[in-house]
């Protein structure tokens, strides 16, 4: 059964990948047998994640990309499969988030969300695709959230942006079937650097705790089996699907 999950062998272009969720999904993937390629605009963090992986006897390598820069995904994507002749896996993880509410929200700030949240993992998973495509063998695995089944104020373009991550997923399984399926996580509210703010607001917390069938945050580990489940052969028969991982969140407020 282990060997359903395993990514031995595996080679997985992951983004965002120098902190918080994308950092743990780093190293989860390499325990299970990947080979990482850690990708970002953050060097440093990329470099502590590496480091990391080789610590605990796995593989990784940095990838130093700004994702927004198409003809820089798609150079690095032909020198990444011409050193290691492929991409098995692709996580679409890095994404911002501004907060203001949508009167004072100037377009750049929305665009800018947009760009780097749906914009560049359609780019990248048309670069890698057409990789995995020739091979007949692939995994998407986009990053969405429970903003993509929800939404809350002051984060319009973060909203709008994961709920295009949902079509997008759904496009890509139809397009790219049946040898590359494409799926979506969407997490609820997990304990990262990225929203440090809200853990330390108590009246949020107190209401997300309140509102959640789990009654507590989630923690990067809560996504360490879904994301196996949907990189590896353990998911080859799931696509086109968005994988809400939030605790209950969404089911309650729904």
């Amino acid at each position: 059964m282990a060997d359903l999950f395993s990514m031995k062998n595996r080679v997985v272009l992951l983004t965002g990948a120098s902190r918080g969720l994308g950092r743990d999904m780093a190293l989860t993937l390499a325990a299970a047998g990947a080979t990482v390629l850690c990708a970002g605009r953050t060097v440093k963090g990329l470099e502590g994640t590496a480091r990391a992986i080789v610590r605990k006897g796995g593989k990784a390598e940095v990838v130093p990309l700004d994702i927004t820069d198409e003809a820089a995904v798609r150079e690095r994507v032909e020198a990444i499969v011409r050193k290691h002749r492929r991409i098995d896996v692709l996580v679409n993880n890095a994404g911002v988030l501004s907060r203001e509410a949508i009167v004072d929200l100037p377009t750049d700030s929305f665009r800018r969300t947009v760009e780097t949240d749906l914009i560049a993992p359609f780019v990248l998973s048309r670069e890698v695709g057409r990789h995995m495509l020739k091979r007949k063998y692939g995994r998407i695995v986009n990053i969405a959230s429970v903003l993509a089944i929800v939404a809350r104020g002051s984060v319009s373009g973060y909203v709008s942006a994961k709920h295009g991550i949902v079509g997008l997923t759904k496009s890509l399984a139809v397009e790219f079937g049946p040898d590359v399926t494409a799926n979506a996580i969407a997490p609820g509210y997990i304990r990262t650097e990225i929203n440090v703010a809200l853990q330390e607001n108590k009246a949020f917390s107190d209401m997300l705790e309140q509102r959640t069938a789990s009654h507590r945050w989630g923690k990067p580990e809560d996504l360490r089996g879904p994301l196996l489940l949907l990189a590896s052969e353990a998911g080859a028969y799931i696509t086109g699907h968005t994988l809400v991982v939030d605790g209950g969140l969404s089911t309650v407020l729904a």
